[in-house]
């Protein structure tokens, strides 16, 4: 079994700051590309922002500036810091990780269960 858990989210004002955490925990092998994505009412599921095993990252347009994707390999985690943030940013946010449970078998998509960011005065 493998468990991504979230952590980290809540309200906070225009302008502030908050840090996101992903933790990948069982039986794992190896994590390949992690990555935040979010979900805000009546909208369909996007991408925030994506990072390698060996570090390259990816941000949507949106975001790009205020956000910054990060990870410790050896603890699985992925982080995602958000500054400037805006009503806008305000969704749900998912950890997602390609990771292989062993070497016989092909990378396989896990999700988190989500972690509510709301952005209001």
């Amino acid at each position: 079994q493998v468990q991504l858990v979230e952590s980290g989210g809540g309200l906070v004002q225009p302008g502030g700051s908050l840090s996101l955490s992903c933790a990948a925990s069982g039986n794992i092998f190896r994590i390949d590309a992690m990555a935040w994505y979010r979900q805000a009412p009546g909208k369909q599921r996007e991408l925030v922002a994506s990072i390698t095993r060996g570090g390259s990252t990816n941000y949507a347009g949106s975001v790009k500036g205020r956000f910054t994707i990060s990870r410790d390999n050896a603890k699985n985690t992925v982080y995602l810091q958000m500054n400037s943030l805006k009503p806008d940013d305000t969704a749900v946010y998912y950890c997602n990780a390609q990771l292989k449970i062993s070497t016989l078998l092909p990378l396989t998509a896990y999700w988190g269960q989500g972690t509510q960011v709301t952005v209001s005065s």
